[in-house]
């Protein structure tokens, strides 16, 4: 249940991005606004992050995952009310509001459903949810806009979202906090506060490090998913359907496979090094930054599908391990508040200024070569991955024991 909530996530939020092209033609907005409204779901995204862990971890997670998703759902469909640049920044922040709510709770969830033997292969098989939303909400929102109008996807996936979450009510299950450590008392501890999570932060430099690390893999994946499209469209001449599909399609497959790969391995990695974990996210984004290159930088679509591939099973290398990395170095009780802060820092940081950036790079050199650009972020990420495994012994000691017993 959680993995169809986790598709219709990010099909809502993909489906924007393969309008683009008509939303250039028909609101007449250039490629600097077009940025802005990829850029303004993740500003609020990200500063809404925050409140929503601290909720999560004080409120039932099951109320948290249905309220998101039919509020978010509903603000999708709303979305084909629009017709100016304002209001669908408007709406893409609401969104970005509602969507907040849905990892935190999630992620907490499963965590009490998995302890440390299997929790980075149950998180990255909840991931795939991530690349299949991605690819069926830019191939469907192509297709249905091409065919119609570019109102109608926000319609479909508003309306599936809020008859899915009938379902969601009446079946979704909620253990019990910290029902699957070694430790399970350690789930009696009450929840920390901004200040005092800012506090464990400060004397846990890994934390800080991971999600560094995230924003600048997602500025890159933020990059690829919301300007891939239409670099497609221009440059290979592809309707909008095949630019949709193509841009999202061999990416996320090969996301699914890395990410498998990525859980499988660093479950057994784990019990060996500390920074297992952390050691396959590592190899991940720089394995992945020369393709990020090379597909922005070609203009043989062979090489672009193969590139996209590669790159899409690197980046699962990373994805399966973000939160069971950071849930290895924080307490039970403070889940909820570290995915939050986590996609704040990453939402704000990264996914937050990646497309403004790139569509004004693009306005003065293209696009392709303001899309290849974003490689560099990608080695940064790989520093400050290495730099968290080396502080791996600064994980909380109740994480560490479970981790290896």
């Amino acid at each position: 249940m959680l993995w169809g909530v986790g598709f219709l996530n990010y099909a809502d939020r993909q489906a924007i991005f393969s309008v683009f092209p008509l939303l250039e033609a028909r609101l007449h907005l250039d490629l600097a606004e077009l940025g802005l409204l990829g850029s303004s779901f993740a500003w609020a995204y990200g500063l809404a992050a925050p409140f929503a862990g601290y909720a999560v971890d004080r409120l039932r997670r099951k109320t948290a995952i249905f309220g998101g998703l039919e509020f978010w759902s509903w603000v999708c469909a709303a979305t084909a009310l629009t017709g100016r640049l304002w209001s669908l920044a408007v709406l893409r922040c609401t969104m970005g509001l509602g969507e907040s709510l849905y990892f935190p709770a999630a992620l907490s969830m499963m965590s009490d459903y998995h302890g440390p033997r299997t929790r980075s292969r149950a998180l990255a098989l909840h991931q795939t949810s991530v690349y299949a939303g991605t690819i069926a909400g830019g191939f469907c929102a192509g297709w249905l806009a091409e065919r119609y109008d570019w109102r109608w996807p926000f319609v479909c996936f508003g309306a599936a979202g809020a008859l899915f979450g009938v379902l969601l009510l009446r079946f979704l299950i909620e253990p019990a906090r910290g029902a699957a450590e070694a430790r399970p008392a350690a789930s009696a501890i009450s929840p920390p506060g901004f200040g005092s999570f800012a506090l464990l932060a400060l004397r846990t430099p890994a934390i800080a490090l991971l999600m560094a690390a995230f924003a600048c893999a997602n500025f890159v994946a933020v990059v690829l998913l919301v300007w891939m499209p239409s670099y497609l469209y221009h440059a290979f001449h592809m309707d909008l359907a095949m630019s949709g599909l193509t841009a999202t399609a061999l990416a996320q497959i090969g996301s699914v496979a890395g990410t498998v790969a990525g859980g499988w391995l660093a479950d057994r990695l784990v019990r060996r090094l500390a920074a297992g974990r952390i050691l396959v996210q590592a190899a991940g984004v720089v394995c992945g930054a020369p393709f990020v290159f090379l597909c922005c930088q070609t203009r043989s679509m062979a090489i672009v599908l193969v590139s996209l591939a590669a790159w899409g099973f690197f980046k699962g290398l990373y994805d399966a391990n973000i939160f069971a990395s950071l849930f290895d170095a924080v307490p039970v009780a403070a889940r909820g508040a570290a995915s939050g802060w986590m996609n704040t820092v990453g939402w704000m940081g990264g996914g937050g200024v990646a497309p403004l950036l790139v569509g004004l790079l693009a306005r003065r050199h293209g696009l392709g070569p303001a899309m290849a650009m974003v490689s560099v972020v990608y080695l940064f990420a790989g520093v400050l991955l290495v730099s968290a495994a080396f502080r791996a012994h600064a994980r909380s000691p109740q994480s560490h024991h479970s981790s290896v017993a």
